[in-house]
């Protein structure tokens, strides 16, 4: 975790919180998403949905230790979860998939866990 780009995320909140600055800097804890932006291409889980129709439904943090804090290096892994579709309200189906991405350190503890639903509205009819 690079204090930097914590601070960068705690200006953005608009938080001026002292915890999320210095070199003792812990991330707030939605931060953890943001490492998605620095992904390599093809590592991240492809739910397979029309990013036109997609919506971010749910998010859901789970720390099982301290709130990881600057220099601390984590390793994410994505998997699915869940998938299942409803009808839409307007008609058509909505189709669902939850993501799971597990943040373990240097010793290979899991220190945090995201989870996230994905929604792909129907198709207009």
């Amino acid at each position: 975790m690079e204090r930097g780009k914590i601070a960068e995320f705690a200006d953005a909140m608009l938080s001026e919180d002292p915890a999320y600055r210095g070199p003792d800097a812990i991330v707030p804890p939605t931060f953890l998403t943001s490492a998605a932006r620095w992904a390599p291409p093809g590592v991240r889980v492809n739910v397979g949905f029309d990013r036109k129709r997609l919506l971010h439904g749910e998010q859901e943090y789970t720390f099982h230790s301290e709130l990881p804090a600057a220099g601390d290096v984590l390793t994410a892994q994505e998997r699915i979860v869940e998938r299942f579709s409803k009808p839409g309200k307007r008609g058509g189906t909505m189709r669902f998939a939850t993501v799971v991405t597990e943040y373990h350190d240097t010793a290979g503890v899991l220190v945090a866990e995201a989870k996230a639903t994905f929604i792909e509205t129907a198709a207009r009819q």
